[in-house]
């Protein structure tokens, strides 16, 4: 974070005596709590030493970190498209994320702001059986927002939405280690596993994993936009907006779910967002260009936001088309990419060096420099292996949108001039924001993009670079890759583990379309207006995306 929310200051640091400096620390701990009046506190303060300016400043700053009912939130968010559909298995992007994961929907577990797993919808779970057998205690008492009465039958049938051959589900790859999941009585659900994954709670979390309501046949609701979340979704225009009351029935509604209202907007232009949080059309936005991310700290009422987490760009080469079939070919692209120079000049500084690796800087079994050295920009080695694919110079098309991620297009350019000393050439090809996500991802054979990385290693290569990955956007197969995944999914000697896991990464580094230059920092902005909890989730944008859920007007 660049700066913490809602500091509360010590007013013992004000006070001189020792003895003092002691009560004043049980006294404002006291009001913190909720056990000493303000008046009672600012009293107590006074007499102690402490100015009466000081203590009226801590009470100012708790009463602002206090969550309070009420109000409408405004949020303008990137990554909406027209083409957006309710369906969980289709979720693409951060507007259909934040309103139905993080809004209208709940899942069976979900990540805390300090990163570790906790029960949602199903209140708890424990394994047997090696990690292969699971089992869950589904929520009691909780409704959809049609009235229906959640049950076992809707996890499950929600679950096995994302299952089987015929599944169109981005899910699908998450899901695949599920031999089986079924109704256990009313309010039981026992899944059982290929093999053993201590994984599984976390992966269950993943926004496509939605808990909609089942619809007796096998089937689920998810057309009607119900779910058991803390907001009901009112109106819905894909990617434009959508529009959420709060649900008075929310399981949770006690220590979460503030707002009355939510307003979602699909803002693609970044100036139009900035501009927008300015004047206090909106209350906070997403993905704040690292080149302006400054004028933030200059704007009045407005703060920054910023979190570390594996956010990452990548630009995915297609491994079944030419010219990129050839290893040697995807390695040179790899090669001719000036990463400092894109840290400096596309996300100022925002960032960290990518190493055609998708494990980030959060994941607990990153391959260190040693086990995977840094790939450095060298134009002569990729000129030598593209001669070794048999080519003498090389002409190539590059997709991008600033949809992509931010300064894609610029990016592009950059790429295209430290090309040219390899002997490549690049055609930088400008693409539309909306449908950037159906009409050019996964359909053009290079082209920018972003992942917001995910909590496990398991989870991330399942969903993208397994050979049967849903979103496998470089169609890239590497049979030896997917045999360590499935070991590396049951082992439980975390050494072995962490050494299957190393190798997958020197696998994909080597041998996959994956290029992948840059970790990128998330950047936010909100409205003084808008609390903030001072530890936020770092997992998504805009704390985890559940910014409806936790934040609250101040």
């Amino acid at each position: 974070m660049e700066e913490p929310r809602n500091p509360i200051n010590d007013i013992s640091t004000e006070i001189s005596d020792k003895e003092n400096q002691i009560k004043a620390e049980k006294l404002q701990a006291g009001f913190l709590a909720g056990n000493v009046s303000r008046r009672g506190f600012m009293t107590g303060a006074v007499a102690l030493g402490a100015t009466l300016a000081g203590a009226s400043t801590i009470v100012e700053q708790a009463l602002a970190a206090t969550p309070k009912a009420g109000g409408r939130l405004k949020i303008g968010i990137t990554g909406g498209s027209t083409s957006d559909t309710l369906d969980p298995g289709q979720i693409l992007d951060a507007f259909n994320i934040n309103v139905l994961m993080g809004q209208t929907r709940g899942n069976m577990t979900r990540i805390r702001p300090d990163g570790q797993i906790e029960g949602d919808l199903c209140e708890s779970f424990e394994a047997s059986n090696g990690a292969k057998t699971w089992k869950f205690n589904v929520r009691q008492g909780v409704e959809f927002h049609n009235g229906k009465s959640m049950t076992s039958e809707d996890v499950v049938d929600s679950i096995r939405h994302h299952m089987g051959e015929d599944s169109t589900s981005a899910a699908k790859g998450i899901v695949a280690g599920i031999k089986s999941i079924k109704a256990d009585g009313k309010y039981g659900v026992v899944m059982e596993l290929n093999e053993g994954n201590a994984d599984i709670t976390m992966a269950l979390s993943d926004y496509h994993l939605n808990i909609c309501p089942s619809n007796g046949d096998g089937s689920i609701d998810w057309q009607s936009g119900v779910g058991a979340g803390a907001y009901v979704l009112e109106e819905y225009d894909p990617g434009v907006r959508a529009f959420t009351t709060k649900n008075p029935n929310f399981y949770n509604a006690d220590t979460e779910a503030w707002f009355d209202e939510v307003e979602t907007i699909g803002v693609i232009d970044p100036t139009a967002r900035m501009s927008a949080l300015s004047t206090g059309a909106i209350d906070c936005i997403n993905n704040v260009p690292p080149k302006t991310a400054g004028r933030l700290g200059k704007m009045m009422n407005v703060k920054t936001l910023i979190s570390t987490g594996n956010k990452q760009i990548t630009l995915p080469m297609h491994c079944d088309k030419e010219p990129f079939t050839d290893p040697n070919v995807r390695n040179a692209v790899k090669h001719i990419v000036n990463r400092q120079d894109w840290l400096d000049k596309v996300l100022y500084g925002y960032g960290e060096l990518g190493n055609d690796n998708p494990i980030g800087p959060a994941n607990i079994y990153r391959a260190t420099t040693e086990e995977l050295p840094q790939r450095e920009y060298d134009p002569e080695l990729a000129k030598s292996l593209l001669k070794k694919a048999g080519h003498d110079g090389l002409s190539i098309k590059f997709h991008a949108a600033d949809t992509g991620f931010a300064g894609a297009v610029d990016a592009g350019s950059l790429m295209a001039e430290s090309a040219k000393a390899a002997g490549i050439n690049i055609e930088v090809v400008r693409e539309p924001n909306d449908g950037y996500w159906s009409n050019v991802w996964t359909k053009k054979a290079f082209s920018a993009c972003y992942w917001s990385g995910r909590p496990t290693e398991d989870w991330i290569f399942s969903l993208i670079y397994a050979s049967d990955a849903k979103w496998n956007d470089t169609n890239w197969k590497n049979s030896g890759f997917d045999k360590l995944m499935l070991e590396a999914r049951a082992e439980t000697d975390q050494a072995k583990r962490r050494a299957m896991y190393v190798e997958m990464q020197q696998i994909l580094h080597t041998d996959g379309g994956l290029c992948l230059p840059l970790f990128q920092s998330e950047i936010m902005g909100y409205r003084t207006s808008i609390g903030v909890p001072e530890q936020v989730g770092n997992d998504w944008e805009l704390d985890g995306h559940r910014c409806a859920l936790r934040w609250w007007k101040a």
